[in-house]
């Protein structure tokens, strides 16, 4: 699925989280794969058309679990970031968000924090908790029972 055997002890698995603007759910994503991860897998996120800033409530949220995000910026998703990933995950954006299917493609539907309460930004922030927490045991338990 994942990892081959020759690669599975050096390999730095890639998440690739993506999203229109990379401004709420993808930046999410990104920073806890990264925080929970500690380093055994890497997540990055990017966004077909990004905005200018983080929106401000993501980063509240975010500081809320301990977690700082105000100094990133959003990127803008290339061919380089999707081909070099090993799976992509929109974040209910559709083929709009990624036109290039990389190894694999998954898609979360999750609301857009754009324009919504801090109370719902949270609800956001913790389904993704969830789901981050499930795709890295996912990941952990498929090098335990295959290496």
């Amino acid at each position: 699925m994942f990892f081959t055997s020759e690669n599975y002890l050096s390999y730095m698995f890639t998440v690739l989280f993506i999203c229109v603007h990379n401004a709420g759910r993808s930046q999410i994503s990104e920073a806890l794969f990264n925080y929970y991860s500690n380093g055994r897998y890497k997540g990055i996120s990017a966004g077909s058309n990004p905005s200018k800033e983080v929106n401000p409530l993501v980063v509240e949220v975010m500081k809320e679990f301990g977690i700082d995000i105000s100094d990133i910026k959003p990127r803008k998703l290339t061919k380089e970031m999707i081909l070099d990933s090993d799976l992509a995950i929109t974040m209910g954006c559709g083929e709009e968000a990624c036109p290039i299917v990389p190894n694999e493609l998954r898609e979360w539907i999750l609301e857009d924090p754009h324009n919504k309460s801090l109370e719902v930004i949270r609800k956001i922030r913790d389904e993704i908790d969830k789901k981050i927490k499930e795709l890295i045991n996912e990941l952990d338990q498929y090098k335990i029972n295959n290496y």
